[in-house]
């Protein structure tokens, strides 16, 4: 059957991650998350000093981009890849609010943005990936046969989060998120570097009050309605 390349952007917490997982699963494609690409640089960032609450030593930061390295392994219980930063599994640490915080700000830095889009761009060399982020659609994979962009109301996305985080056991307050997701939007569609925009060709997915099931059965048929129509073009 055709293979082709499936690019999810959109704002944070709008479920991204949830369905691309769950499209990937269902089409037997490879899932890659860019925004724990992401993630694993501001930890590693953190961890080395260079970015604080009023500070951050980009310049720093650039000098070290060569000894960042960042792999993705199946974690065969848990059923999706796990994200390993210099060989040391960071699933659990890259998904706080600290690193929540800080990731828009390493994310506009262009050196981080083209080390990442080139890793990015390899994944998909034989098609059949889906991969989400915030600039797939319109840098990573400009040519993908099928382009989704997901967005929510800000209260919405920051409800899930908050719900997410306290399930985790984190210690957060509501207001605290909501104020993370309004800043990160800002940043990330204000950033000169690939900000966050809707591609042309892109089919807009507001899912405010959509379920992840109602969700997710839309967007699979799309998926299977693209890949059957461009299977047939072939043929003939």
């Amino acid at each position: 059957m055709t293979k082709i390349t499936i690019a999810i952007d959109g704002f944070s917490s709008t479920g991204k991650s949830t369905v691309a997982k769950r499209l990937a699963k269902a089409l037997g494609y490879v899932y890659v998350d860019s925004g724990a690409m992401y993630r694993a640089v501001t930890l590693y960032t953190m961890q080395n000093g260079f970015i604080e609450s009023d500070c951050f030593d980009v310049e720093g930061l650039i000098s070290q981009l060569e000894h960042i390295e960042i792999s993705f392994k199946l974690n065969e219980d848990l059923g999706f890849a796990e994200v390993f930063l210099n060989g040391e599994n960071v699933e659990k640490e890259i998904r706080t609010l600290e690193v929540s915080q800080f990731v828009s700000q390493v994310a506009t830095i262009s050196e981080v943005r083209e080390q990442l889009v080139k890793q990015q761009q390899s994944f998909g060399k034989d098609k059949g990936v889906v991969m989400d982020g915030r600039d797939i659609g319109t840098v990573v994979f400009p040519e993908a046969e099928l382009k989704l962009f997901m967005t929510a109301s800000a209260e919405k996305r920051a409800q899930r989060r908050y719900d997410e985080l306290l399930e985790r056991g984190d210690d957060v307050c509501y207001e605290e998120v909501l104020a993370n997701v309004q800043s990160r939007d800002h940043i990330d569609s204000t950033r000169e570097d690939s900000p966050l925009t809707m591609a042309e060709d892109a089919i807009e997915v507001d899912n405010s009050n959509m379920t992840l099931d109602e969700q997710f059965e839309f967007i699979v048929s799309l998926a299977k309605n693209k890949i059957n129509s461009l299977h047939k073009k072939k043929r003939h």
